[in-house]
């Protein structure tokens, strides 16, 4: 039985666009004939800074389940919305409180940017390819950038046809490699 990809919407907001993108995602690589999980950050205990890192490694049950998926993990897909020029700090805080190196040492992943901006979360997927490329993961060069975002619904991707069309593309790139 194949592993299933794990996709992770990187924001805690709840009901947020990236949430969105990453549900449809899933149902993407299920139709590319991949078995799919979502993680969502909206999931991470309030206090994890507090409660999960550092000398408290190990101790939030809560955080556990969810360092446990990306643990398991052997492919991801982050989707991942443009903060101030680069990606949530609530996902650095959540990759700070993962296991090194284990967690994305020579595991693959693919990247989606969402942004109002015309950027298409570029920055935000740079920075993020940096840290990944240090944790020793391999990080697909195509890298989709959603941009132009102007509200909250799925819908307004899904009608423009290139972006259709790219996520299909690497949908089916990370589910063949």
């Amino acid at each position: 039985m194949n592993t299933p990809i794990t996709v992770v919407s990187t924001t805690n907001r709840q009901g947020s666009l990236s949430s969105q993108v990453a549900h449809h995602y899933t149902v993407l690589l299920e139709q590319h004939g991949c078995p799919s999980q979502l993680l969502s950050l909206t999931d991470l205990p309030a206090d994890f800074t507090a409660s999960a890192l550092y000398e408290r490694m190990g101790q939030n049950a809560a955080f556990n389940k969810l360092k446990d998926v990306m643990e398991a993990a052997q492919k991801y897909v982050f989707v991942v919305p443009e903060y101030n020029g680069s990606f949530p700090g609530v996902f650095k805080a959540f990759i700070d409180g993962l296991p090194y190196p284990q967690t994305f040492q020579q595991k693959q992943c693919a990247l989606v940017g969402v942004s109002k901006g015309p950027q298409g979360g570029t920055l935000a997927m740079s920075h993020l390819t940096d840290i990944f490329n240090y944790l020793g993961m391999h990080v697909l060069p195509r890298k989709l950038r959603l941009s132009g975002i102007q509200d909250s619904q799925l819908s307004t991707i899904l009608a423009n046809e290139h972006y259709v069309e790219q996520l299909h593309a690497q949908a089916a790139e990370i589910s063949s490699s």
